[in-house]
């Protein structure tokens, strides 16, 4: 009882996922033309399979900081602000991928064998080249970073924002280099961050810039 009662607050994360998986599965299977993406420096980002690496460290990472934002550290404030930046990216999302259907076809032929390529032709068979605008991948990876870049509370203060700066780099170059996104996608998560961060954190930094009044 006294755990529910202490973090209560988290309910709002399986809650919110169970709603959110069930609007990705209904996009995904709905049987609409995608309009396509595509740039055309798309072309000229190679295909390198090792970059499957990072792209599936993306779900440890996304776990990792939701849970200790939920967990371990004492704000409540800063769980908010992650938790609501995540819930406005994702269902923004998924009203995109309702009222506009897009997709992209960047996919190259598998060929060969070893490990990375056997993970991409995994991550290929699960997931479809559809309703990637804006890259989810991309998009929670930044939140996560912003919160952890925010925090002051880490033991290892220089350390861990570091690690998760080099791995949310990797990350998001994984998207373009595994073909799952187009640039356009990676740009339109950056500008969503960017709303989100504008609305949740700047006014707390603008705040604290304010001069302190002095009564005479």
């Amino acid at each position: 009882m006294n755990f529910l009662k202490n973090y209560r607050h988290t309910l709002v994360i399986p809650a919110y996922g169970i709603l959110y998986l069930l609007g990705f599965q209904y996009v995904e299977q709905r049987t609409v033309r995608p309009y396509i993406f595509h740039m055309k420096i798309d072309d000229y980002i190679p295909f390198c399979p090792y970059f499957i690496v990072p792209y599936f460290l993306w779900f440890l990472f996304i776990s990792a900081v939701v849970l200790y934002f939920a967990f371990i550290n004492k704000s409540r404030k800063e769980y908010w602000q992650l938790i609501c930046s995540l819930g406005i990216g994702m269902t923004l999302f998924i009203i995109v991928s309702l009222i506009f259907p897009n997709g992209q076809e960047l996919r190259p032929s598998l060929s060969g064998d070893g490990i990375f390529i056997e993970m991409v032709r995994y991550l290929y068979k699960v997931d479809t080249p559809t309703n990637v605008f804006p890259s989810i991948h991309v998009f929670n990876t930044i939140a996560c970073c912003i919160a952890v870049f925010r925090h002051k509370g880490f033991r290892f203060k220089r350390l861990v924002p570091a690690a998760a700066g080099i791995l949310g780099v990797l990350i998001v170059l994984s998207t373009v280099f595994l073909k799952q996104h187009t640039l356009l996608d990676v740009a339109g998560a950056i500008i969503l961050n960017i709303f989100c961060y504008q609305l949740l954190y700047k006014p707390k930094a603008v705040h604290e810039k304010q001069p302190a009044r002095v009564r005479v």
